[in-house]
């Protein structure tokens, strides 16, 4: 990767020795996320933790290592919902699973799980198609609380009418209320739905590959990296795909200016899905 710019102020001086800090002291590497969205989410966790300067927040975080929990919580993002963007799920539903069911066994990877919604869609998803008992899901992310919580799989129970009509629109074949109970005003996720799903730590900044992948599902993530984490996230998709596999991004996202672009071909434009070519 190339070297950080410069910083133009005082501000821009500490985000770059915090990001520094945090990686030196806890390996977390947030240096290459695009510097607006970085910078708006550390003033914003400087001003609700009550520090006068990115400094004073800095210090705090290299000496007390409970703050870290609370500073991921500010510097991952954490918000999805089921079957988001359900045209996206459709699109899955009808042209990529038909390829998929001439797989014996499958492996799926969401990256950056978050809260696990999306990988509970697709485990949904596969069920509903007759795939799910020949599919092992990886679900990856970098915070351990997102993770904690993505493994536990309750939702507050006034989501699931969102969660509901999203799964209708992609197409479901079923009823959501058949994959969870309602429990004191969470929505508990059907334990069978996590039999077959791997929650790992995982980051894309630092780690290798680490299995070979039929489908990978990572949306909205990258549009927070810059533009050499962006590459070498796409780098690691690329290796982990054999040919004709199948890469989904978010509706911002793309592979157009992508050192790694030639490597994909466009299987469906408008829902940001490709297909790796032959080497």
């Amino acid at each position: 990767m190339s070297p950080l710019p410069a910083p133009d102020s005082i501000e821009d001086l500490e985000i770059d020795l915090l990001l520094e800090g945090l990686f030196q002291r806890y390996h977390y590497d947030f240096r290459h996320y695009a510097r607006a969205s970085i910078k708006r989410r550390l003033v914003q966790a400087r001003e609700q933790m009550g520090y006068a300067t990115l400094s004073a927040l800095q210090d705090a975080m290299l000496h007390d290592p409970g703050m870290l929990p609370r500073l991921l919580g500010y510097l991952t993002v954490q918000v999805s919902e089921m079957f988001r963007d359900p045209s996206y799920f459709r699109a899955l539903r009808e042209t990529v699973l038909p390829h998929l069911r001439t797989y014996p066994s499958l492996k799926v990877w969401v990256a950056g799980c978050s809260h696990g919604e999306e990988v509970y869609s697709l485990a949904i998803l596969f069920r509903e198609e007759g795939l799910y008992d020949r599919t092992l899901f990886y679900a990856t992310d970098i915070n351990p609380e997102a993770l904690r919580i993505a493994e536990a799989g309750v939702y507050p129970l006034d989501r699931v009418r969102t969660f509901t009509e999203n799964h209708q629109k992609s197409g479901g074949r079923s009823s959501l209320s058949d994959y969870y109970t309602a429990d004191y005003g969470r929505a508990v996720f059907d334990k069978s739905l996590r039999s077959r799903i791997v929650f790992s730590d995982h980051s894309l900044v630092t780690d290798a590959v680490f299995a070979e992948m039929q489908l990978i599902s990572c949306r909205n993530v990258m549009i927070y990296f810059d533009r050499a984490l962006q590459d070498r996230a796409v780098g690691l998709f690329r290796d982990a795909l054999p040919r004709n596999g199948f890469l989904g991004l978010g509706a911002k996202e793309s592979l157009r200016f992508s050192a790694h672009a030639d490597a994909f071909g466009e299987f469906v434009r408008e829902e940001k899905i490709y297909r790796k070519r032959a080497a």
